[in-house]
């Protein structure tokens, strides 16, 4: 039992070879702990009174009314039997340190399951706070009963700047040896990689308050996945200062022989080492009464309890927190030969009448990665935890049984896929005495002979899972990723395929349009390019090329396009570009005739004249006006087939020669008259042409 003292009515401090021993007064019997700062952290704990509150005048109300007291970050409320049951609730707030302002009620569970087989004292969970100096606190009983010896743990986990030294025993306890693997590991398979541990010293273990040597097994049949409840408002820089914590809590507090877990992973999947004796040793652990022999406890720090839970709400359970139980847990059973995904047989060594499960000698049936609950009947690892540990024993199983090597041929990859017309191959590096087998979609589709190093195999059209897998002379088996396969012959499809005029600069040989289009497959587009009037490759979402066509010339345009699995289709469309010149039009008003080189053909006209107007007739399904452009041309109205659809200004900030500034499509090829009226635009009346284009 750990040392106890009792002085007083208060808390005080006693100066002892220049260390300061903190104790509590009343009738409670009170742990003692060193307070030396910096240092490995201490235990502070406050007797709880009997209280008479209004609200509970039927019921027995322990508690501490709120209170100053020295820094800590963890709480927790021991009492004297560790295996008497607190039949009530346990509520306290604390007040921040740095601001001074005090939390809300909260509530903390009481907890018989974390535990030694025997020995030590009763507790709740202890309650991560971060940085707190006072408490305030209420036990209220179910009736008027209340556990013997109740008192409120408050732990501060000091400043760990290096690893501590392990020091001899003193005469408060410990042990005096090194909790390292001081003796040979056992002999087993290691089938799995072992995980980077922080060691106790790199989380700060005070060695000297260990009170007794590690005990071992004999072997490592399952391991138990907790949550240590400690609530999860801790940042993965504090990991180290919540385990310091609960280890203080289990030695100090709750009088265990050293923390319970084997093994601590925090949310951002970083392991550590708990319980000394060697991480390769079968160190028998305090995690799990009735079932900690040949067992492992493996712990993930915060709360995982159901998100709804009313009494305490917990959270999920991180990616990264999953992992590292997978990674651990998996090595660890590992050294032994245990698969992560078998089952095991355990017996129950909790004596009946204590708050066992099972009875006593029950021999029980467990999953090799189990959860808490299904040793001992509690909550723990919460059901956000609980529910992910199928998938944690399927990682174990991946880390435990490295995938096959293989890979894919005769398909084309692309986006992580597979895609074909019909077959795919897998190859490998056979193993003697290995036989293989290919299955797609789960069910066996190829067995190859012995010695060979490649399979084909024949899909129907769709989408295929097609894995590798292998039986090896030791009875083991493997198999590969699962290699996702399209199979598919349906062939690209290209529609809307259309030849539009475009807005630009037009030149003699080469008139400005637009080539659209939608390309589409029922699996995945591979490729898209042109292949004439001209080359040119697009990316496969492209939907649009600026392209030029030749004047008074018919041209074929045609896309082709190519699917992941090497199907191809093609459109086609044909066009002539055809155009009339300025002198083509008919003209009513005032018109000038301008020659230069800067015109189509060396000509154009030009008017200054309100209502003076110039018009062309063609047959086409596109057209498009050409205009000189400059700061003092003005504004034109445009009609089409004898219908005014709208006023064009043509004035720029800089000069510019035949601009195809206006265009008309229609859904097919037919009649129609394009003309221009001079609107006489104030100031710059003047408005220059050059003709009109069109395709056909």
């Amino acid at each position: 039992m750990l040392k106890r003292t009792v002085i007083g009515t208060s808390l005080a401090a006693m100066a002892v070879a220049g260390t300061v021993v903190w104790t509590v007064s009343s009738t409670s019997t009170a742990t003692t702990a060193s307070a030396t700062r910096p240092g490995p952290g201490r235990v502070q704990a406050r007797p709880l009174a009997d209280m008479a509150t209004a609200a509970a005048a039927d019921k027995r109300v322990k508690g501490l009314p709120a209170a100053e007291t020295e820094p800590f970050s963890l709480v927790g409320v021991t009492w004297d039997k560790p295996r008497e049951e607190l039949r009530g609730t346990v509520r306290l707030r604390t007040r921040d340190a740095k601001t001074g302002r005090w939390s809300g009620w909260r509530t903390l569970e009481p907890e018989l399951a974390d535990a030694p087989d025997q020995g030590g004292r009763g507790g709740t969970n202890g309650l991560w706070v971060g940085p707190s100096n006072g408490v305030d606190v209420r036990v209220t009983g179910q009736g008027r009963t209340l556990p013997e010896g109740l008192r409120v743990d408050l732990i501060d986990p000091g400043a760990s700047a290096a690893a501590p030294t392990p020091r001899a025993a003193g005469p408060a306890g410990g042990t005096g040896m090194k909790l390292v693997a001081a003796t040979t590991p056992l002999a087993g398979p290691v089938t799995a990689p072992k995980p980077a541990i922080v060691a106790r010293a790199g989380w700060g273990a005070d060695e000297s308050i260990v009170r007794n040597p590690p005990a071992y097994d004999t072997s490592v049949k399952a391991a138990f996945v907790h949550h240590t409840d400690t609530g999860n408002g801790y940042s993965c820089t504090e990991s180290a200062s919540v385990i310091r914590s609960v280890f203080l809590y289990h030695v100090q507090s709750q009088g265990w022989d050293d923390i319970g877990y084997n093994f601590l992973v925090d949310k951002c999947g970083t392991v550590f080492e708990g319980r000394g004796g060697g991480v390769d040793r079968p160190v028998h652990g305090a995690h799990t009464y009735g079932f900690n022999t040949d067992t492992t406890g493996i712990a993930v720090l915060g709360t995982y309890t159901a998100a709804n839970d009313p009494d305490v709400p917990g959270v999920a359970p991180t990616k990264a927190a999953l992992d590292g139980v997978a990674r651990i847990a998996a090595w660890k059973l590992g050294l032994t030969g245990v698969d992560p995904t078998a089952k095991t047989t355990l017996t129950s060594a909790a004596p009946n009448g204590t708050g066992g499960k099972y009875p006593f000698g029950q021999q029980v049936e467990f999953n090799t990665i189990s959860g808490h609950r299904d040793g001992f009947a509690t909550a723990c690892p919460g059901a956000q935890l609980y529910s992910a540990l199928p998938a944690v024993r399927t990682a174990a199983k991946q880390i435990t049984v490295p995938a096959l090597a293989a890979t894919v041929t005769g398909a084309n990859a692309a986006g992580g896929r597979y895609y074909t017309k019909s077959t795919a191959t897998l190859n490998w590096t056979p193993a003697d005495g290995a036989t293989y087998t290919v299955s797609v979609d789960g069910a066996t589709a190829a067995t190859p002979a012995a010695g060979a190093a490649s399979a084909t195999v024949t899909l129907a059209p769709g989408t295929h899972a097609v894995r590798l897998n292998a039986a090896f002379a030791d009875g083991t088996a493997s198999a590969s990723p699962v290699f996702t396969v399209v199979a598919d012959t349906t062939r690209p499809v290209i529609s809307s395929e259309a030849l539009s005029l475009r807005k630009a600069t037009v030149n003699s040989g080469a008139w400005p349009v637009w080539l659209t289009w939608k390309a589409g497959d029922n699996a995945l587009l591979g490729s898209l390019k042109a292949t004439s009037p001209a080359a040119k490759t697009f990316s496969t979402t492209t939907t649009q090329w600026a392209a030029v066509a030749k004047p008074s010339t018919t041209q074929t345009w045609t896309l082709a396009a190519t699917d992941a699995a090497g199907n191809a289709g093609t459109s086609s469309l044909s066009r002539y570009t055809g155009g009339q010149s300025e002198g083509a039009a008919r003209r009513t008003g005032t018109w000038g005739l301008s020659t230069t080189s800067s015109y189509l053909g060396g000509r154009g006209l030009y008017s200054k004249y309100r209502g003076a107007s110039a018009s062309w007739t063609f047959t086409g399904r596109t057209a498009g006006l050409i205009f000189k452009r400059a700061s003092y041309l003005g504004a034109v109205y445009v009609y089409v087939d004898g219908a005014k659809i709208g006023t064009l200004d043509t004035r720029a900030s800089t000069t510019a020669y035949r601009q195809l500034m206006w265009t008309r499509t229609w859904s097919s090829s037919g009649s129609h008259t394009i003309k221009i009226v001079v609107a006489g635009t104030s100031g710059r009346p003047m408005v220059g042409i050059d003709g009109l284009v069109y395709l056909r």
